[in-house]
């Protein structure tokens, strides 16, 4: 077994846990990479079939391409997806211009926990890995929010040998990790070794990409001629360049994403 056969059947085993050991699952869905390698792995564990729907919290300010692809793939891989807005943030006129920092709070994190609320779920499945963000780095793969929907980073259990707590109180929900062992060059190669159809947004144009993906006003593109897989796993074993380098809300805080996710954002 080579080491993305590894990643893979460790992540697979995370999602039958998740389905064994939790109630009502939903899997987020951002349409960027990892969230789609993410439906991939869940398409192998459950034989082609995901017990469970796919969520996209959408904040209306997602970049155009984004909502066409995900339809687009909805319509061809038959997806039960549910997509949710904070609508009466965005009625009363949120956006950027409030503070980038107050406008994930309401538009990503509260629209995230109301929509947890109102379906119900047990357990979210997210597409997070520790190498894209420090407060991401002290997360577990089994990682439990209250009923306040708060993350206690201070106080989590150890995962030892494959071992996960499963058993929390009720009115908690879970955020299950299957791939936060994977880094951003293995998600590149197991999409190039599966062949996994991505959004064209990250492959170069006019001399710039992206290489992460969010909301229009806040995502900038970085300097690159990499327009296929092979290309970008290239140019990312030569760069120092941050991933997340090109996220507005990143640059406003240097905790933004850690005061952000101890209340509930993904």
């Amino acid at each position: 077994m080579n080491h993305l056969q590894s990643l893979e059947a460790y992540s697979i085993f995370i999602l039958r846990e998740a389905f064994k050991k939790l109630g009502r699952l939903g899997l987020l869905w951002s349409i960027g990479k990892d969230s789609t390698v993410l439906l991939w792995l869940a398409k192998k564990a459950f034989f082609g079939h995901c017990p469970f729907p796919f969520i996209h919290v959408d904040t209306s300010y997602k970049i155009a391409e984004m909502i066409a692809y995900r339809d687009k793939v909805v319509r061809d891989m038959k997806l039960d997806l549910i997509v949710h807005q904070n609508t009466q943030a965005l009625a009363e006129g949120m956006g950027p211009e409030k503070g980038r920092l107050t406008c994930c709070r309401a538009l990503k994190t509260d629209a995230l926990n109301d929509m947890t609320k109102q379906y119900g779920f047990d357990g979210l499945i997210v597409g997070v890995r520790r190498d894209e963000e420090g407060s991401r780095s002290k997360e577990r793969v089994f990682s439990e929010r209250n009923q306040r929907d708060e993350w206690d980073y201070t106080n989590q259990p150890p995962e030892l040998w494959g071992q996960f707590k499963t058993d929390f109180p009720k009115g908690h929900h879970i955020r299950v990790h299957p791939l936060l062992q994977w880094n951003e060059l293995d998600i590149w190669a197991y999409i190039e070794s599966e062949q996994i159809p991505v959004i064209d947004l990250y492959f170069a144009k006019h001399g710039e990409r992206y290489r992460s993906l969010g909301c229009a006003p806040c995502t900038g593109r970085v300097k690159s001629s990499a327009s296929t897989v092979s290309e970008i796993i290239e140019e990312l074993k030569a760069t120092n360049i941050s991933e997340r380098a090109g996220r507005a809300q990143d640059q406003e805080d240097a905790y933004a994403m850690q005061k952000l996710r101890k209340d509930g954002y993904m």
